[in-house]
């Protein structure tokens, strides 16, 4: 079943208010811009298939440890055919590290199979296929969209993006559906795709999740929830 937007940010919401925050978020980016240039995607992969298996893997995993284990998974499987090939017990050992090992084995397997009856082993080119694929919610069929295909289907929506967009006022939302609901309303189009990695970069380098260092944040004078103004250091 395809996983549609649904309403996120309070209906109450003025279309004054929407402009401010709009002028606001724009203003962020461009400071993130000037603040992390080589911004991109921290997934290795040669193809659209290896980064919709390595966004699997990255589910309650590090971009680091996923790394690793794919720079030995891609030299030994390279198509969606070599993974149905592959044993499950043996594609379980290989990425046993990114946890959660006997799920993404059955997605990337599952993914494997639909891609090789229906596509012919190809990788499809909409969201609305890639969500249909086991495993694939919206933010990995937004990951290989944008980072595979360079279309901006949506916003990507990981740990980093939710703690960093409600910090900054972004969203009150908990839910990744609803936050990129709210985001695709105040972030321009064209910058749909670099907006998670430029959060992301962020989030790993200075609005951490403990002990955030607000004294050295870029976009601090436009945070609400930066710790020099409320003399609380923000939650996770």
């Amino acid at each position: 079943m395809t996983t549609k937007l649904t309403k996120g940010r309070n209906e109450k919401t003025s279309k004054v208010e929407l402009k401010g925050l709009r002028t606001r978020t724009k203003k962020i980016i461009q400071l993130l811009k000037d603040a992390y240039p080589d911004a991109k995607c921290s997934l290795n992969h040669s193809n659209a298939f290896e980064l919709l298996v390595a966004t699997i893997l990255s589910a309650q995993c590090t971009d680091e440890r996923v790394n690793i284990v794919t720079a030995d998974l891609f030299r030994k499987y390279r198509t969606p055919e070599d993974y149905l090939k592959v044993p499950e017990s043996e594609l379980q050992s290989v990425i046993r590290t990114t946890g959660f090992f006997r799920n993404k084995t059955k997605s990337i397997q599952g993914t494997a199979k639909v891609l090789t009856e229906q596509y012919g082993g190809r990788v499809p080119e909409t969201i609305e296929e890639l969500l249909e694929l086991p495993g694939v919610a919206r933010k990995t069929a937004n990951v290989v969209m944008g980072n595979a295909f360079g279309v901006a289907s949506g916003v990507v929506v990981d740990t980093h993006v939710t703690r960093l967009s409600r910090r900054l006022g972004l969203t009150q939302q908990k839910d990744p559906v609803k936050i990129e609901n709210d985001l695709v309303e105040i972030v321009l189009r064209k910058d749909w795709v670099i907006f998670s990695h430029l959060l992301i970069a962020h989030g790993r380098k200075i609005c951490k999740a403990r002990n955030p260092l607000c004294a050295e944040c870029v976009v601090e004078k436009h945070c609400p929830s930066s710790y020099l103004k409320t003399g609380v250091v923000p939650g996770s």
